[in-house]
């Protein structure tokens, strides 16, 4: 189970979209360094900086393969974090639900005679 300490460390490495992007390369498998930095206009000494918040969260998992170190997505705190966001998505289906029933309600009652004001002018 994810700990308050490990959401917080997932959402801010997911904070950055580069981390996000380097994420999304890496779900298509495993990477070195001098790949994920291809696509960017950073240094590779950048690249790592960003890889070593993503491995203090837990997101990847860095390898040794002789002279290379690559990185693997680690899916279980992306599928915690998903799970503790989706209570509140269901809080708001509920609320968009309960939302949606009294415009309906609204919507098909009888029209009623707008009151007049008994006290005031007569014209």
């Amino acid at each position: 189970m994810l700990t308050p300490a490990g959401l917080d460390a997932t959402f801010g490495a997911l904070a950055d979209g580069t981390r996000r992007a380097i994420l999304a390369r890496l779900a298509q498998g495993e990477a070195s360094v001098a790949e994920l930095a291809e696509p960017f206009e950073l240094s590779q000494p950048a690249i790592s900086k960003h890889l070593k918040v993503l491995e203090r969260a837990g997101l990847i998992s860095r390898g040794r393969d002789a002279q290379r170190r690559p990185s693997r997505l680690v899916a279980q705190p992306l599928a915690e974090a998903t799970a503790w966001l989706e209570r509140y998505r269901q809080f708001w289906d509920s609320s968009f639900q309960h939302l949606d029933q009294l415009l309906d309600e609204l919507q098909t009652a009888p029209k009623r005679p707008a009151r007049r004001n008994p006290g005031g002018p007569h014209r």
